[in-house]
């Protein structure tokens, strides 16, 4: 059997009534699937690059900047990119600063505004991690797609991104 999400809490499908409750189970194998995802991801980050999901999340994100207009991302667009709140992505960020992995500097137009860049160290483990995390995604996606309450929603998860046939 393939190893159990840790630290996350197995929502209690099986307890829901069946009756009227399709709504309800569908968020169960939902958020059964992103569980049991992030954490083999997790286990993948964390062992070969001492990186957690969030923190690679947060990398991948602010990679994505550029000098252009609208380049630069406010700190509430990176916590809702990483679907955290903006105290608990102030403090990732912090961490990650702390690490020399991004670098914080003042907006040259706006005073008020503090951008974040990924440093070079942290482009570096980001590009290293990457394969990681891709090869983890798939690993979690293939054992997933082997539970029928799941396979569904793997199914629809790889849709999203496989090009339609010409």
């Amino acid at each position: 059997m393939p190893d159990e999400p840790q630290g996350t809490t197995a929502p209690a499908c099986a307890a829901t009534p069946a009756a009227g409750q399709a709504l309800a189970q569908g968020w169960c194998a939902l958020s059964s699937l992103h569980g049991r995802i992030e954490a083999h991801i997790e286990r993948a980050l964390q062992a070969r690059h001492g990186l957690s999901v969030r923190e690679f999340s947060v990398l991948n994100v602010l990679s994505g900047q550029h000098d252009g207009e609208g380049g630069h991302l406010q700190m509430k667009q990176v916590a809702d990119s990483v679907v955290l709140s903006q105290s608990a992505t102030t403090r990732l960020v912090t961490r990650l600063e702390d690490r020399g992995l991004l670098a914080r500097y003042i907006c040259p137009t706006d005073r008020r505004g503090i951008y974040t860049n990924v440093s070079p160290e942290g482009l570096a483990l980001l590009e290293e991690a990457r394969p990681t995390n891709d090869t983890a995604l798939r690993e979690a996606l293939e054992d997933a797609a082997r539970r029928p309450e799941l396979a569904p929603l793997v199914a629809a998860v790889e849709g999203l991104w496989t090009p339609a046939p010409a």
